[in-house]
């Protein structure tokens, strides 16, 4: 009898147990329940994208989700294995900042056909229908504002001239360079026809001008093969047009490598507002650089995560732009303003982008 007493309070107790092993495995699979987003970004070589995929992180998880954040160095081929493993992982939204806006349609494809949704984060995801938003700022505007600050840094409107100016722009398999380009071209274009600009090399159009990568590297490259074979002889270089700042930093490494310093360095463009290039535009050394505040963009992106996951209408301000060859991208564009070393604490410092310490 009291074996089989003892046998009855074993069974309730092993019942009892598993009972509430399961009550706390329901609980932990309820905590851990979050919706989880990919967020597959380029490199980490370049300081924006570091911050992009901080600032992506940190407002996704504040929203509650869970964040997969892979960087993939710049090399498609590790970049389409990430976004496989986010699918085979059971993410419910992929946010993909493209190394090669052409490469991703096989592996979005499978995206497709497991209906996760595909934000083409700043860079357009190109050729493949499995694109559902493109979250940016405003590139063509990018463009614009660099030009226009040519314009009114030279005075061209009431300068005769000529002054001299080389092009730089991005890489030909982003797309977003020949937004940035074609928006600073559409500017300086009437300045170059009439005179006012001259291109001594003679290199203008976007497959001459373009450099792979966004490569600081390359760009220094081409700066040192154009002083050589045009100002080696003491021409005056008056400009030089960059769309960011990766190049940025490759042009201004070369003009000082040839002598030049803050007291003759030509105005300079860039995109980014990276630490080096801030510091070379309070150093003289750079003149401009488009702040792109990416906090601003992140908090988009939550916003359209969380639209796209509750079935709201998701929120979009460009219906017309951006074509990525399927079709037009409904878009969300946020706007970019330029720094220089006359508002820089302003935009920079006061927002809390960065701190005082970060530019010594």
């Amino acid at each position: 009898m009291k074996k089989k007493l003892f046998s009855i309070v074993l069974c309730v107790m092993l019942v009892s147990s598993l009972l509430a092993a399961c009550g706390k495995d329901s609980e932990t699979a309820s905590k851990d329940g979050a919706k989880k987003v990919g967020v597959a970004m380029p490199t980490k070589d370049l300081q924006r994208w570091n911050q992009d995929g901080a600032n992506m992180k940190k407002e996704l998880e504040a929203a509650g989700y869970s964040v997969d954040l892979q960087y993939a160095n710049n090399d498609i081929a590790t970049q389409v294995s990430q976004i496989e493993n986010m699918i085979t992982n059971g993410v419910d939204v992929l946010v993909i900042a493209s190394i090669d806006g052409g490469s991703l349609g096989t592996v979005l494809e499978e995206a497709k056909n497991k209906d996760i949704p595909v934000i083409a984060y700043d860079r357009l995801i190109m050729d493949t229908d499995a694109v559902s938003y493109y979250a940016t700022f405003d590139n063509y505007m990018v463009g614009t504002i660099q030009g226009q600050y040519i314009v009114d840094q030279l005075d061209l409107d009431n300068q005769a001239g000529p002054f001299n100016i080389e092009l730089f722009t991005g890489s030909p398999d982003d797309n977003n360079a020949r937004f940035f380009f074609g928006g600073a071209m559409d500017v300086l274009n009437p300045y170059i026809d009439s005179g006012k600009l001259v291109i001594p090399s003679g290199q203008r159009a976007f497959e001459e001008v373009a450099t792979l990568n966004w490569s600081t590297e390359e760009a220094q490259k081409r700066m040192e093969n154009l002083i050589t074979a045009n100002y080696a002889d003491g021409t005056k270089l008056d400009v030089v047009y960059s769309s960011n700042d990766s190049c940025a930093q490759g042009i201004t490494n070369a003009l000082v490598g040839a002598g030049y310093t803050a007291d003759n360095m030509p105005i300079i463009t860039g995109q980014d507002c990276d630490i080096s290039s801030t510091k070379n535009i309070l150093a003289g050394l750079q003149s401009m650089s488009i702040f792109k505040d990416t906090r601003d963009l992140a908090a988009k992106v939550v916003e359209m995560v969380d639209a796209i996951l509750s079935g709201d209408e998701v929120p979009v301000n460009d219906k017309e732009t951006y074509d990525n060859g399927t079709g037009i991208i409904p878009t969300y564009l946020c706007e970019p303003v330029f720094a220089d070393a006359s508002n820089y604490k302003e935009l920079l410092i006061d927002s809390g982008y960065y701190t005082e310490d970060q530019l010594k």
